[in-house]
């Protein structure tokens, strides 16, 4: 069975706006002590933002092509589920799209129409 076609990545507007700016996304803080850079599958992004992001504004959801990455290797994590874990850096010139998540009023992110 092949894998998707796009993943996620969920980070503060501040770090995406610095990657844009110098062409290199590291990460966030979690990455860089994890030593990858997190994304999650359409399917595990709400569990990944209610777990990791919950109550937070100001983020942005970048979409990437599996295909546009060299270092990526399925991992197991939360419950044995296989999650995409970067070992490199991104370009994020190199997303497929770059979009706010904001909250709603609620409390809970709203999400875009994922492709």
């Amino acid at each position: 069975m092949a894998g998707p076609d796009l993943i996620y990545k969920v980070a503060d507007r501040s770090l995406v706006e610095s990657a844009q700016a110098s062409g290199i996304f590291r990460g966030a803080p979690i990455d860089l002590a994890d030593g990858f850079i997190h994304f999650s599958t359409a399917a595990q992004l709400r569990d990944t933002l209610r777990l990791h992001f919950a109550g937070q504004g100001d983020l942005m959801l970048l979409a990437i092509r599996v295909s546009a990455l060299d270092d990526l290797r399925w991992e197991p994590s939360r419950g044995g589920q296989l999650f995409p874990h970067l070992y490199g850096r991104l370009d994020p010139s190199e997303a497929a799209s770059v979009r706010p998540l904001p909250l709603g009023s609620d409390g809970l992110h709203v999400f875009p129409q994922l492709s």
